[in-house]
């Protein structure tokens, strides 16, 4: 079966560097989008071909439907990639690609409206005998006194603390924890306060949230031939605001040590499957649990994209996920993953303009140097990776996340792949901006992640050491 003749990554940054890379490989032409602020940016002078979308704030940009339509257009892309963020799960615009005569390189627009709604999103786990976190199955009216009145009620049958999550949101946008009743109204306020500005919807619920929690997640691949298979967990719990700094795989939690983690790790990949497989998933995703210190896993959501950290299972699988996706969205079959060996052990650290001691916020500003282990250029090898979607002089602005790089090691042992990473990360140099460098290095060095002993709070407790 052929490939396409041509792909439009609908991003930027590094993720669209990355899948020009494979599509290079592949021999397919490339089209990069660019916003005003980002004519200079590498993915643009990487692909083929390159389309201003508008000024650049994202809604006139990368989020604008109407300009990415009219690049496809231009260039006749046969396919698009939308890497993740922006429109990567947004059905309208996977249903515009198809209107627009090519092909969506992702779920397809009935899965995508499954998972993009949280609400849709648990009704899918549950139908699928998959636990959910206890929570609300339905957005809370909040218009009226009494609207809080029984807010509050149906909290205290749930358990305190209590977390307050936008419908629409992802990434931990949208998320406020009441540990008591007497915050909870006002968490449900600034919910969907958040959640109408990020969103456009205001809709909230309420989750119990989970007291020494561990992010765990699933990569799974599906195609349109009626297989699904998983490819390993992630652990994804050093975390800031709610979102990731640090993956790895496999996990090193202590519940998925010994016979009984082995079955435990079965059952999670099972129920990942049980999730995707009755909705009709095709492409890859990611099935995301929270766990309790007792190793007991809860659904969380779908991730229906590529996720940021998908070089680690890359690196124990040997795998080229964004080639897979091509090659599904293509039509093709899968070859048999079931007996997909993982080997060894991989980690990733997200490289932010932000400062840990001031609470991570997020700090834009100039690179006039960048050196990476090595050498000036990105790393693509066995044992290390460097992806980046910037190259000094460059600015980081206050206009999109501000991830400057991924670094992600691999290494037989868990210690050796620890070890990759640190030491790549003493020979970066970025200046004069302020970044995390310092406190990933502090991270790795610490007893608690050294022996896996690590839950969403350890980030934010280790900054104020």
């Amino acid at each position: 079966m052929t490939l396409f003749s041509k792909v439009l990554i609908a991003n930027r940054g590094e993720i669209a560097r990355r899948v020009i890379r494979t599509c290079k490989r592949l021999g397919i032409a490339t089209v990069a989008v660019y916003s005003e602020v980002d004519k200079d940016a590498p993915h643009v002078s990487e692909a083929d071909e390159s389309v201003l979308l508008g000024p650049a704030p994202a809604k006139d940009s990368y989020l604008s439907i109407p300009a990415v339509l009219d690049a496809i257009k231009k260039t006749g892309a046969t396919a698009v990639h939308p890497g993740y963020g922006f429109l990567s799960e947004k059905s309208a615009f996977a249903r515009a690609v198809a209107d627009a005569g090519a092909v969506f390189i992702g779920p397809p627009p009935s899965v995508l409206d499954s998972f993009g709604d949280k609400m849709k999103a648990r009704h899918v786990a549950l139908a699928a005998k998959t636990r959910p976190v206890p929570g609300t199955d339905e957005p809370l009216p909040l218009e009226t006194p009494d609207d809080f009145v029984r807010a509050k009620e149906r909290a205290a049958k749930i358990g305190y603390p209590i977390v307050v999550k936008a419908v629409g949101g992802g990434g931990g946008i949208g998320m406020n924890v009441a540990r008591e009743e007497a915050q909870l109204e006002r968490a449900l306020k600034a919910c969907a306060d958040r959640g109408k500005a990020s969103f456009a919807d205001a809709r909230v619920y309420m989750e119990r949230y989970v007291l020494v929690p561990r992010h765990i997640e699933v990569q799974v691949l599906c195609d349109s031939h009626g297989q699904a298979f998983t490819l390993g967990e992630r652990e994804c719990s050093l975390q800031r605001r709610h979102q990731k700094i640090v993956e790895e795989s496999p996990s090193p939690a202590s519940f998925f040590s010994g016979e009984d983690g082995a079955a435990r790790k079965e059952a999670l990949f099972a129920a990942a499957l049980r999730v995707v497989t009755s909705v009709g998933y095709v492409g890859a995703g990611t099935c995301e649990f929270i766990a309790d210190e007792a190793g007991d896993l809860f659904f969380l959501e779908v991730n229906a994209r590529l996720q940021v950290e998908h070089p680690v299972t890359e690196m124990v699988t040997g795998l080229d996920l964004v080639e897979l996706q091509l090659r599904v969205a293509a039509g093709e079959r899968l070859p048999d993953l079931s007996s997909c060996k993982r080997t060894g052990h991989a980690i990733e650290a997200r490289i932010y303009a932000e400062d840990p001691s001031k609470g991570f916020i997020p700090k834009p500003g100039d690179i006039n140097e960048l050196v990476w282990a090595g050498g000036v250029g990105d790393a693509q090898t066995k044992t290390l990776r460097i992806e980046s979607g910037v190259r000094a002089p460059a600015k980081v602005t206050p206009f999109y996340d501000p991830m400057i790089a991924k670094v992600a090691a691999w290494g037989p042992t868990r210690a050796e792949a620890i070890a990759t990473l640190d030491e790549a990360l003493s020979k970066t140099t970025i200046s004069p901006c302020t970044t995390n460098l310092s406190f990933l290095r502090k991270a790795f060095a610490s007893e608690e992640f050294k022996a896996g002993r690590y839950d969403t709070s350890f980030a934010e407790i280790l900054a104020k050491r």
